[in-house]
């Protein structure tokens, strides 16, 4: 049983009020059950920007009570450790039973920003482990903490990561690696699984109205006030998810594991595996090397959320009644997601107006690019510096193509239609600077920080954090992480062990 500590000898992770809603709903929705933790640990990453956002100190605590705890060796006052359990689609097959295999729900914590979750991931078995061992691998761990912060740093709505800790425990996945442990957090980690849970495994609707009843009076209050409160949590969620879905088209972000027990019922980016942000434009990339059918390519990403809502309307229709209804509500995707999108695209271009031809225009672009490999985030970050005017070579963005005659006619398309909304490119380009970062989290810095990381070396985290937290400005001093990427790159492989 892990230790509970005093809380004034933990300063990191001291808290004067744990509110434990979900814990509360009662052993149906989980198992309670304390981390097994890492033996010997050390820390390898601290998030300043996550420490703040939960009102903790910035600095990384250097305290052994604040490492213990966050390596799932003990517990402070008003902790409430235990794993969900959930459901869920499978690379669009049935599943059945699944659950936190390796994930700890620590409590929830009182913050400044509101209620919010803390997880320890890879501490260890827990009842939904199936054949799993409970653990995270330095590498994954460090993926994730990374991938998090840097969504963050997008702002694109995510689950965050805290920290790390790390171990000399083996552990074995394609050879043998490392122990780590992140620590996640969220307003809540509920998922599409969990109604897709107990709708299909109750013998009676009473946990799932129980569950539905908890998100909507802790997340859309708003809801109580519709006719049927159910239809209108569905439709919530759908504009949520539509505008996550463009958030990550827009960036070239893909999740590679697009299961409903991965779909936030909050609309934001959960479980950081075999993800990745594009380099050389191509819709159809496969982040997954596990994904052998290419379910979750880049371009297919909105329809496959759309699959799956409509696999949580399957799960809340015991609560809704009419098939009709859920239908309805899930109608809001379809117009939500390509307004959404069009939207930001529409940054991306710098373009101050509404005109008819923006599709076209938009798509345009993204035919050349992905006809001539263009990569995805240089692109559209020189494309900031374009001169509108007449007769303009605008090298720095045309070098990116191989055809340049066919982007001589997109470009003198563009320019005529910056000119005829009166745009100042000077004004233009920090727009879309604002909106078109300069740092992604690209699989070789990641791979880089890893490397380090697994020699010893976590310094080239921390300095790739600083780097990602900031991603629109320009920081000359660290242009080499903008730059194209190398070779080797393209040998790199993830996959859901990642």
């Amino acid at each position: 049983m892990a230790a509970v500590l005093d809380d004034t000898k933990a300063p990191a992770v001291m808290g004067d009020r744990w509110s434990n809603r979900f814990a509360a709903l009662g052993e149906t929705f989980y198992t309670a059950l304390d981390p097994q933790g890492i033996p010997d640990p050390h820390w390898v990453a601290w998030s300043p920007s996550c420490a703040r956002l939960l009102g903790l100190d910035e600095q990384a605590p250097g305290d052994e009570h604040s490492l213990q705890v966050f390596s799932g060796n003990a517990l402070t006052q008003g902790m409430r450790s235990l794993a969900s359990v959930y459901s869920g689609h499978q690379f669009g097959v049935w599943a059945g039973q699944l659950g936190d295999g390796r994930a700890h729900w620590l409590g929830e914590m009182d913050t400044p920003n509101g209620p919010m979750e803390i997880q320890l991931k890879g501490a260890g078995l827990t009842p939904y482990s199936r054949m799993g061992d409970g653990r995270a691998v330095l590498r994954s761990s460090i993926r994730e903490f990374l991938g998090s912060e840097a969504m963050a740093g997008l702002g694109v709505p995510t689950t965050r990561a805290l920290c790390i800790t790390g171990s000399a425990l083996p552990v074995r996945r394609e050879t043998v690696e490392t122990a780590a442990v992140v620590t996640r957090v969220a307003s809540s980690f509920v998922r599409f699984g969990h109604f897709e849970h107990f709708a299909h495994t109750a013998e009676n609707t009473e946990a799932l109205k129980q569950l539905a009843d908890f998100v909507i009076g802790a997340y859309y209050p708003q809801c109580l006030e519709l006719p049927q409160a159910y239809v209108g949590l569905l439709e919530a969620v759908a504009r949520k998810t539509a505008e996550l879905m463009a958030h990550w088209q827009a960036i070239g972000f893909c999740h590679g594991v697009m299961n409903t027990d991965n779909m936030s019922i909050l609309g934001l980016t959960i479980d950081y595996g075999p993800f990745g942000f594009l380099d050389a434009f191509d819709p159809g990339h496969i982040c997954n090397h596990s994904d052998h059918q290419g379910r979750y390519a880049y371009a297919r990403q909105p329809n496959v959320a759309f699959w799956n809502l409509h696999a949580l309307a399957q799960g809340l229709l015991p609560l809704i009644g009419e098939p009709d209804e859920a239908l309805e509500a899930l109608e809001v995707y379809k117009t939500a997601f390509p307004q959404a999108l069009e939207q930001k695209m529409r940054a991306k271009l710098g373009l101050a107006t509404v005109q008819d031809d923006d599709r076209h225009l938009i798509d345009g672009l993204l035919k050349r690019m992905a006809a001539d490999k263009a990569d995805f985030s240089i692109s559209f970050r020189r494309l900031a510096q374009f001169s509108s005017a007449e007769g303009a070579p605008n090298a720095d963005v045309r070098d990116m193509f191989i055809d340049r005659e066919a982007f001589d006619a997109w470009a003198a398309q563009y320019a005529a239609r910056l000119r005829a909304e009166m745009s100042l490119d000077s004004e233009r380009a920090l727009r879309m600077n604002r909106v078109n970062p300069k740092y992604v989290l690209r699989n070789h810095l990641a791979e880089g920080a890893i490397r380090a990381a697994q020699a010893g070396d976590f310094t080239e985290t921390e300095r790739l954090l600083k780097v990602l937290e900031r991603p629109f400005d320009e920081q000359p001093e660290h242009a080499a992480y903008a730059d194209f990427p190398p070779e080797w790159a393209q040998t790199i492989e993830v996959s859901c062990s990642s």
